[in-house]
């Protein structure tokens, strides 16, 4: 009974001591969901599509950050007047062909995130109503040579809404970048 007791104390410590933000919560599925492989199965091609429909706000979380169209389009989104906000990996200050750089000199609010060991997250938050999420990095690679997968949902407020509520967390404890 003893053991038993401890266990419990011991389990019920651990758990006190978890993130609130890393507990699963259920959202009921609805929307649509668009599904893209790669290589070659345009990834790419859906997201600068969805950017260019862009018409208030576009958040991103990306590790790796490396494509030319989808760097030129969230420039073109800003350039007519959508609020655009950037957080990468730590890794992009240092990543030969990042993109980081590019949206630094053109104004683009870019962060880095150097609070965790890496920052996986591949997110886009178009208009607070498309999510844009997935193993594909935002890379020429991604779309090329890697076997990845992206999904396109809309009409699924919650889900964005966590999403945006992750974002806002992890760019809270980022740092500007200003580029090289």
């Amino acid at each position: 009974m003893r053991k038993f007791i401890s266990a419990t104390l011991l389990f019920s410590a651990l758990l006190s001591l978890s993130p609130a933000h890393a507990i699963a919560v259920p959202i009921k599925s609805t929307g649509t969901i668009d599904v893209y492989f790669s290589p070659r199965g345009g990834a790419t091609a859906a997201v600068v599509r969805e950017l260019d429909g862009a018409r208030r706000e576009i958040l991103i979380q990306a590790y790796s950050f490396t494509s030319k169209p989808i760097a030129q389009a969230i420039v073109k989104a800003s350039k007519r007047g959508v609020k655009v906000v950037v957080v990468l990996d730590k890794s992009q200050r240092k990543e030969r062909y990042t993109e980081a750089d590019f949206l630094a000199h053109m104004r683009i609010p870019t962060f880095i995130d150097d609070k965790h060991a890496i920052a996986h997250n591949k997110i886009i938050i178009i208009d607070r109503a498309t999510l844009i999420t997935g193993s594909f990095n935002f890379t020429k690679a991604a779309e090329e040579k890697n076997a990845e997968n992206l999904m396109v949902i809309k009409g699924n407020k919650p889900l964005v809404n966590r999403y945006v509520k992750n974002f806002e967390l992890h760019r809270a404890h980022s740092i500007r970048y200003g580029g090289k």
